[in-house]
């Protein structure tokens, strides 16, 4: 068996082991929302929940709360943690949505990766500006505002990935 077979099964098993835990948890929920938004909610929370810690971990001790200085540029210790666990989370969060949650897109995978990365550089500018704001206008602390400006990415990035990057047939039927 070639490498490449050998390795499509072992994502498939993957994606199946994932699947089954995420719908092990979903039939108080299907009242409330289809299986597809089940698992979005639980795909992306888990990476949310994922991305938070990872920048509070980086933020207090990686940059430990100090000015990151780069040869050309000075950067907020927040913008760092922010970028860090960007860079960790936006690969998984791609691939958790194109293989668990939006199976039946029917749009090629080249153009999803495209148009997530456009959806993701939206984001990425609301999450600069929301940080920016909230810690420096409104002066909240950084975690809290990290937390704030996620509620509001979320919702942003549901509509965008369910009606531009992974559009599928039909919403109902998932």
């Amino acid at each position: 068996m070639s490498e490449f077979r050998r390795n499509r099964q072992v994502d498939h098993i993957m994606t199946q082991r994932i699947e089954q835990f995420i719908d092990f948890f979903y039939p108080p929920f299907s009242r409330f929302m289809n299986r597809m938004t089940f698992r979005y909610a639980a795909c992306g929370g888990a990476n949310t929940l994922f991305d938070i810690f990872l920048f509070f971990i980086s933020y207090n001790f990686v940059f430990d709360k100090q000015i990151v200085r780069l040869p050309f540029i000075s950067i907020s210790p927040y913008i760092a943690a922010f970028m860090l666990s960007f860079c960790i989370t936006f690969p998984i969060g791609f691939l958790l949505n194109r293989y668990v949650v939006f199976q039946g897109s029917v749009i090629a995978g080249r153009i999803q990766f495209f148009r997530y990365g456009v959806t993701v550089v939206v984001s990425l500018l609301l999450n600069y500006l929301f940080l920016k704001l909230f810690v420096e206008w409104l002066g909240l602390f950084p975690t809290v505002a990290k937390i704030l400006t996620t509620f509001i990415v979320v919702g942003f990035s549901y509509l965008s990935q369910s009606y531009f990057t992974f559009k599928v047939k039909s919403y109902r039927s998932q």
